[in-house]
């Protein structure tokens, strides 16, 4: 961040349904400069695939050089199956999208879904099957957390050669 640009203002998001999860994430991707880092179970069915925020990650995705989301999923299948709107965006912009699979089992293990951004801000559900969880629009020490955990995470994995087989 610019030393000289202002700091973000921080504003606590707390989810308890689908709706209040999919405002905090278009916070998150709105206020996101170039990356974006999710780790999801299956590509959260009802918050990635809604039109809003398929549309904030295309945005983003165009924003300019340099523009990355990058996520981790446990089991792509299931989105594949269900024409998850975030799939055709990701295979019509590969250079952007990355998606990877953990392999270790302590990874498959993780239980919790989080979305970064690169302005300091994140949103955690504890358990990847529930709408509650919590975040912020700006945390930069307890998104570096999440951060470190995701990078290390994704040196493990394995690319999702499952977009390659749909026709990229």
């Amino acid at each position: 961040m610019n030393p000289s640009s202002p700091r973000p203002e921080a504003r606590a998001l707390v989810c308890e349904t689908r709706e209040q999860a999919l405002a905090a994430a278009l916070d998150l991707l709105g206020a996101a400069r170039r990356e974006a880092r999710i780790y999801t179970r299956d590509l959260d069915p009802g918050l990635l695939d809604a039109e809003a925020c398929v549309e904030a990650l295309r945005r983003l995705a165009i924003s300019g050089r340099g523009a990355s989301v990058r996520i981790l999923v446990h089991d792509l299948r299931p989105a594949q199956q269900d024409g998850h709107r975030l799939l055709p965006l990701a295979q019509r912009l590969p250079s952007v999208f990355q998606l990877r699979s953990p392999l270790e089992p302590g990874d498959r293990d993780y239980a919790s879904a989080f979305l970064l951004n690169d302005a300091g801000g994140y949103l955690c559900r504890t358990l990847a099957s529930r709408w509650e969880g919590e975040g912020s629009t700006y945390a930069p020490g307890r998104q570096a957390q999440f951060a470190a955990y995701f990078d290390q995470v994704w040196e493990r994995s394995a690319p999702c050669t499952e977009l390659r087989l749909l026709g990229l």
